[in-house]
């Protein structure tokens, strides 16, 4: 099964500077893995999650994201657009130009390319607390896995500095991938949607069976592993899909905890702010009782579940 990989390495000298492309760095991060993490976000997804609650990693180039709230109108962003583009957003290219004027931060480029070498700068800067709080740095998305190379050699570097390490992951990406950066990854934060494969198909835009392989290859190389499940009221909230996915849990060695995520819809804003439509703006927010509903439910069915992060 084919999967779209995506390289933004430079020559630099002769020299192949590997690079990527990033959407944000988030320091002090405590729901991506053990202890005081370092979150790095990759931008690229092959998927397209109706329910995605970062649509400014979807797309694999920088994009513009426009907070209408903060223009204070002084034109700055009109005079130096070269394509009309900001009385006309389809007209816009991405270039960035707008916002490197825009001294309000009304318009602000979401996604940058970046170096290994750029990137483990930033990490190293919260080495401190990964020594005294048992944590370390998380490679998320976006997916990692489209971005091989660059993925692979970011946690190379990490485990020369003896980091913990976690990649989490749609589980969607070359089998040879997740073979390679095994080596360099503590943890697997893993990524389980939907069991039913046309439904998968449906709402995600892929096949899950290649998520399911790769899963299956990771319990085999031994890995640790954490299970996170969205919960989509309507969506994958059913008896069957549930049952299906305890089914998957129970009998992938390596599997030592289960969350199950409540959606939220505060990306709403963020749609908005990319100028995309969210497919879920009606989709109601899971009670705290559905949620405990749903966790008694994977119990009944042999699997403890966590509910959030």
């Amino acid at each position: 099964m084919a999967c779209n990989l995506h390289s933004f390495n430079s020559i630099i000298g002769g020299d192949i500077i590997i690079s990527g492309m990033i959407f944000n760095i988030q320091r002090y991060s405590i729901h991506d893995g053990p202890g005081i993490r370092t979150t790095v976000y990759f931008k690229g997804c092959p998927l397209s999650c109706i329910w995605c609650h970062n649509p400014e990693s979807q797309s694999f180039g920088p994009e513009l994201m426009v907070y209408t709230r903060r223009c204070i109108g002084c034109g700055k962003c009109a005079e130096v657009c070269a394509h009309n583009a900001i009385s006309d957003r389809n007209k816009c290219i991405s270039c960035g130009s707008c916002a490197e004027v825009c001294h309000a931060k009304a318009r602000e480029l979401a996604g940058r390319k970046m170096s290994v070498q750029e990137v483990v700068a930033q990490i190293e800067k919260d080495s401190i607390f990964y020594d005294e709080s048992g944590g370390g740095v998380t490679f998320s998305g976006g997916e990692p896995l489209s971005q091989p190379e660059f993925l692979l050699e970011l946690l190379k570097q990490c485990k020369k500095r003896e980091y913990h390490t976690a990649v989490d992951t749609s589980g969607y990406g070359a089998a040879e991938t997740m073979e390679a950066i095994s080596s360099f990854t503590d943890l697997f934060l893993y990524d389980l949607k939907l069991m039913d494969d046309n439904k998968h198909i449906k709402y995600t835009g892929v096949s899950n069976k290649l998520i399911l392989e790769n899963l299956r290859l990771i319990s085999r190389l031994g890995k640790k592993i954490f299970i996170r499940i969205p919960l989509i009221p309507g969506i994958n909230d059913d008896e069957e899909n549930i049952r299906a996915a305890a089914e998957v849990i129970r009998g992938t060695a390596g599997v030592e905890q289960v969350n199950v995520l409540p959606y939220h819809n505060i990306a709403a804003d963020k749609y908005a702010r990319l100028g995309k439509h969210s497919s879920l703006k009606d989709i109601t927010v899971p009670s705290d009782e559905h949620m405990e509903h749903i966790a008694e439910k994977f119990f009944n069915y042999g699997v403890k579940v966590k509910i959030g992060g």
